[in-house]
């Protein structure tokens, strides 16, 4: 098909802005250019500002895309192939990625203090009990290996030990021997929580205030927030190529 001026306009201000392009951008383009020069004009916002380095950005998009609450597999292969051009490692990528598998442990950080509710108003728990030298011994690696402590792990580490030991030994691997600057790490768990198909609060207020004590910036944290905030931008990449095909589906003409 050939394009109209606007729409050849269109397409080239968002490669010069966001340097790639695809066919699902060209079916964007053809069925509704201004749309596609709306979102160009959003998402490239962080990219016009460059509090993080181009790098980094990818990194965020990587871990958004690649989280378990999105898994939009286009973008991650998107993003990995920005991020190797842009000079990624592979060690890098991964990292970002065992980072984002940390993402399921909410079941439990959201999961224990109501179960927690239930056992006081039923009778069955009357409060916390004093940590054993095991449970002292988790703690301390934990905080060690991960810098920090937050109230919400002492019910878990009280009731499962044994799983908050595991998880601290699988949270901390890119911790022990990843490549990332500690702010990155936590840009990463930044992207994720605050996403629109996850807002964990209180896990996104924790790593803003680990995040600002390695040193970012408001504005570094606030990029990262409107690279998670584009998203939904994927309702659309998801679905254009069905509605292009169901247009050239003769069944569907009047």
């Amino acid at each position: 098909m050939a394009l109209s001026p606007r729409q050849q306009e269109v397409k080239d201000e968002f490669i010069r802005v966001r340097g790639t392009w695809s066919d699902t951008w060209q079916a964007i383009l053809e069925l509704d250019p201004e749309f596609l020069k709306a979102y160009a004009d959003f998402s490239a916002v962080p990219w016009r500002k460059n509090h993080l380095d181009d790098k980094v950005k990818e990194f965020i998009y990587i871990a958004i895309d690649a989280a378990a609450t999105h898994m939009y597999l286009p973008g991650v292969r998107q993003h990995i192939k920005a991020a190797l051009k842009l000079g990624a490692t592979p060690q890098e990528i991964m990292e970002v990625l065992e980072l984002t598998s940390t993402l399921g442990i909410h079941a439990m950080n959201i999961g224990v203090p109501i179960l927690v509710e239930v056992l006081e108003e039923k009778g069955l728990r009357t409060g916390p009990a004093p940590l054993t030298a095991y449970q002292e011994e988790v703690k301390a690696e934990f905080t060690k290996t991960r810098g920090y402590w937050h109230a919400f792990w002492d019910e878990m580490l009280e009731l499962d030990p044994e799983l908050f030991a595991a998880y601290t030994e699988f949270s901390s691997v890119p911790w022990r021997t990843g490549t990332l600057e500690p702010k990155i790490k936590e840009f990463v768990y930044i992207a994720f929580d605050t996403a629109a198909t996850h807002l964990y609060v209180k896990g996104l207020k924790l790593h803003i205030e680990n995040a600002i004590g390695y040193g970012a910036t408001a504005q570094e944290i606030l990029e990262v927030m409107e690279i998670a905030s584009v998203i939904g931008i994927h309702a659309v990449t998801s679905s254009v190529s069905i509605l292009a095909e169901e247009l050239g589906n003769p069944e569907n003409r009047p």
